[in-house]
């Protein structure tokens, strides 16, 4: 059974930068998409940026230019660098694999905190 690992996630002040982590136990090319959502208590998981195995990528608007998701396939790693960081983006952020025919694969999450 393929698993996911979320890491990266800490406290950093506004305008400050984090770099996460989804490392799959199995090959990265076994998913068609790796996305990252985030989620705060109370509110509806919002998908905040997303990438295909052919390395197509999209992100959620608020996010444009300040994130950017990347693969390395060698390490079977998804990453999402953020920069720019404000206190909107405090969340848990959760990574999820897409396999066909298959259930997603879900990261345990990893917590993001933007604060002075």
């Amino acid at each position: 059974q393929v698993q996911l690992a979320d890491s990266g996630g800490g406290l950093v002040q506004p305008g400050g930068s984090l770099r996460l982590a989804c490392a799959s136990s199995g090959s990265i090319f076994d998913f068609y998409a790796v996305h990252w959502y985030r989620q705060v208590p109370g509110n509806q998981r919002e998908l905040v940026a997303a990438i295909t195995a052919g390395g197509v990528t999209n992100y959620r608007n608020s996010v444009k230019g300040r994130f950017t998701i990347s693969r390395d396939d060698e390490k079977n790693t998804v990453y999402l660098q953020m920069t720019d960081l404000k206190p909107d983006d405090t969340a848990t952020y959760i990574c999820c694999g897409l396999k066909y025919g298959s259930d997603p694969y879900w990261g345990q999450g990893t917590q993001v905190s933007v604060s002075l």
